[in-house]
């Protein structure tokens, strides 16, 4: 095991008089594969803006790969992060082609120019574009792809830097069954790379939780439920007061996690 990646001590956040986050402690060692669990609202979009260092805490302690925010230059410290989210994919320019959205995270850009890229950047994209399976996609414009096929392009910009923590947002929202089985498939390979960073993922289903990862965050109302090892966190009990139904939750022999409401 490596070191730690992430720590939150005491972390909250508070809007308009509302508080979005209490009281998070949590730390993520280096090699973990984190899922954060919690209903809409739950403040898990937040804390992951507050692990990728785009939002500061209202109060507490938050240290991202060694560095303390507030203490740190954070442009510096967002070029070690890898994000993939909804809010960015909406700032991706729709007639950018795919070769060049994962290019351009060399020099955390949106938008290719005039900048210049060496044979060692344009080979990294091309064998990141084809690990996540979007070879054939390489010169299409963003605009032209699946939902499912802009998940994986964004994913493989993601990784473009080598990141040393790895934040997705919700990776599977808005897509078919095929296209979050093939996602999710391409995630577990990830995970069970020992040369892939530090993950955290969030997701409000379960079902999106890829085989391989480690542990596990339970969040309701801006409040940790329950958190650590997977096996011990994900239990009907647990999820149930997470999401305020009482609720039976199974485990695949695929390692995968399916949950349902229980009815009287």
């Amino acid at each position: 095991m490596g070191g730690q990646v992430l720590r939150l001590e005491d972390v909250a956040v508070r809007r308009d008089g509302a508080a979005l986050l209490r009281g998070i402690e949590w730390s993520v060692e280096e090699d973990e594969r984190w899922v954060v669990i919690g209903p809409n609202g739950a403040g898990k979009t937040t804390l992951l803006q507050i692990a990728g260092g785009m939002l500061y805490p209202t109060e507490g302690v938050v240290e991202i790969l060694g560095e303390r925010l507030g203490h740190t230059d954070v442009q510096e410290l967002r070029t070690r992060v890898g994000l993939c989210s909804a809010a960015l994919a909406e700032r991706v320019p729709p007639e950018e082609k795919v070769i060049d959205i994962v290019l351009t995270a060399s020099y955390a850009l949106l938008g290719r120019w005039t900048e210049e890229y060496d044979s060692h950047d344009v080979t990294r994209a091309v064998e990141l574009i084809d690990q996540l399976g979007c070879a054939h996609l390489i010169r299409r414009r963003f605009a032209t792809l699946s939902e499912g096929e802009r998940k994986r392009v964004q994913i493989a910009r993601a990784l473009m830097p080598d990141p040393e923590l790895l934040l997705l947002d919700e990776p599977a929202a808005g897509l078919d069954l095929g296209g979050r089985e093939d996602l999710l498939r391409r995630l577990t390979g990830l995970a069970y790379d020992p040369n892939a960073p530090t993950m955290v993922l969030v997701t409000h289903h379960v079902e999106e939780v890829p085989a391989g990862f480690t542990h596990a965050l339970l969040l309701r109302h801006g409040s940790v439920v329950a958190q650590g090892p997977i096996e011990y966190v994900m239990t009907a009990e647990n999820l149930s007061h997470t999401f305020g139904v009482p609720l039976i939750l199974d485990r695949g022999p695929d390692g995968r996690w399916y949950a349902r409401a229980q009815y009287a």
